[in-house]
């Protein structure tokens, strides 16, 4: 079974992505590392700033994290794509993770009552 070029594009974009995300994780990381290092060294911690880079980092390694289901999603198989910014998503994922917008369609009771049919994720 061929994947469409589209298909194979973004799944190109989107390891190109996780490899920019894990080069940003890593930096972060080793950032955090040497600015809790000064602080014990100079006997001086700012909380603030740590709790800062820990959430920046944090939100990366969720990016992150993200990605790689998708990308294993992807790579079965398994994806669709966000009608309001075009990201891809995997099957059964309720909103999108680039903009958050919710990826599963309203069923209403006249949807079902008319005896069409299901309206089905995107």
């Amino acid at each position: 079974m061929s994947q469409a070029p589209a298909s194979i594009a973004s799944l190109a974009e989107l390891r190109a992505q996780r490899l920019r995300l894990a080069e940003r994780v890593a930096t972060l990381t080793w950032d955090l590392g040497g600015l809790t290092y000064e602080m014990a060294a100079r006997d001086h911690y700012r909380l603030d700033v740590l709790s800062r880079r820990a959430a920046e980092l944090q939100q990366a390694d969720a990016e992150l994290g993200e990605l790689e289901r998708l990308l294993g999603a992807a790579e079965a198989g398994v994806q669709g794509h966000c009608r309001s910014c075009g990201a891809v998503h995997s099957r059964g994922a309720a909103f999108c993770w680039h903009c958050g917008a919710p990826l599963l369609r309203e069923v209403r009771p006249a949807q079902l009552d008319a005896g069409g049919d299901e309206p089905r994720p995107a």
